[in-house]
């Protein structure tokens, strides 16, 4: 029995590991040599595939986990793909301020509006400073910047389609930028300031289940059990 408990805990162990594995990164797609067009698999049979390869091998080693298997592995891919959604969608949160503060110091300086996205794509990292990089790529190729950057706002979302807008409007109709870049700072930054106090009013919601479930039991053991194991004790003497 000790055996089959073990190696059913081994499995989901395994399970977990290469649920955790992502994709590859970009930088290492373009090391990899380009492998032949292959026709590509439904996601959805990739689900069921996977639940039902779950399942079977947790059915053969622990029988009454193979239905908490194959429930892990058909809404696992789901979960994974909304948590890297909303990752994305905060480390975009987090950058903006910088990126328009920089945005700003470049355009004081006096750089048009293509010079001002390159400069800033060069001084920062994240996900707007990797769009800031394809566009000035494309601006170089030859494409319009207020068009490039119209798809840059697309694909970012609509919390970094304000900034963009800016540019493109100074861009495109002549629109003065300063002035914008600098209302836009200030909101971006109390927007980031009332995000964090809200995940900071969260945290003692999110500690309530390891309190009441590990801490407490654990605090009635140490209170209660010598008590009682003295009274039982003494009520056999």
């Amino acid at each position: 029995m000790i055996g089959v408990t073990a190696g059913a805990v081994w499995g989901l162990v395994v399970l977990a590991a290469f649920a955790r594995v992502g994709p590859l990164p970009a930088r290492v797609h373009g090391l990899l040599p380009v492998a032949p067009s292959r026709r590509a698999i439904d996601p959805r049979l990739r689900r069921v595939g996977g639940a039902v390869a779950a399942g079977v091998v947790t059915f053969v080693v622990f029988p009454l986990l193979a239905p908490v298997a194959v429930m892990a592995a058909w809404g696992g891919p789901v979960l994974r793909r909304r948590r890297r959604a909303r990752d994305g969608v905060d480390e975009v949160r987090r950058s903006l301020p910088e990126v328009v503060d920089l945005l700003t110091l470049a355009v004081g300086a006096g750089l048009t509006v293509p010079l001002a996205v390159a400069a800033v794509a060069r001084r920062h990292d994240g996900p707007v400073a990797a769009e800031l990089r394809r566009v000035a790529e494309e601006v170089a190729r030859g494409r319009r910047c207020a068009d490039a950057l119209d798809d840059a706002g697309g694909r970012l979302g609509p919390d970094a389609r304000p900034v963009l807008a800016a540019l493109v409007a100074s861009e495109r109709y002549g629109a003065p930028l300063a002035d914008a870049l600098a209302r836009l700072s200030t909101d971006v930054r109390a927007d980031r300031r009332r995000r964090s106090e809200e995940a900071a009013r969260r945290v003692p919601v999110k500690l309530l289940f390891p309190l009441v479930l590990c801490v407490l039991p654990a605090f009635a053991l140490l209170t209660m059990a010598p008590l009682l194991a003295g009274a039982f004790g003494s009520l056999r003497l």
